[in-house]
């Protein structure tokens, strides 16, 4: 068992890294070293919060790693990262903004996978999940980033 000073640090590390992968997400004409940055900070976090935190951090943490595959054009660890999210919702029981999202990680990962059927079936799971979510601005995070999700190309 990790001392307070250690579960401290862990969860400094996760929401930096956390956090640090969001600035590339953002961040347009990232060069293929920022892309590796990105994919081994999104793991990195995962890893930190699987030491200090609960369920919903394991989610969250799954669908940031999905998200930054999906980014990258990288369907099967997306759709697998998506899929870990969602499974980790329904085992401990989580729903609100960490279920939409899991759902949302399946529609975008079905996206660039070019799976038209299955990314309407997950946005319309997505969207009958988001409406539930309580507080009301991360709802409407929640429907912004939902009009982000590609449509799905054939591969």
């Amino acid at each position: 068992m990790a001392s307070q000073s250690e579960r401290q640090w862990h969860r400094k590390m996760a929401a930096e890294l956390f956090n640090s992968t969001w600035d590339l997400i953002a961040k347009k004409n990232r060069t293929k070293d920022e892309d590796d940055r990105m994919i081994h900070m999104a793991y990195a976090s995962r890893y930190h919060w699987s030491v200090v935190g609960g369920p919903k951090e394991a989610a969250i943490g799954e669908w940031q790693i999905s998200h930054v595959y999906a980014l990258l054009r990288r369907p099967e660890p997306a759709l697998y990262h998506a899929q870990r999210s969602l499974e980790i919702c329904e085992d401990g029981g989580i729903g609100d903004f960490p279920l939409a999202y899991a759902y949302e990680a399946l529609a975008r990962a079905f996206a660039i996978a070019g799976k038209a059927r299955l990314r309407e079936a997950c946005l319309k799971l997505a969207k009958g999940a988001g409406a539930k979510i309580a507080d009301k601005e991360e709802r409407f995070q929640f429907i912004r980033d939902l009009r982000t999700v590609p449509r799905a190309r054939r591969r």
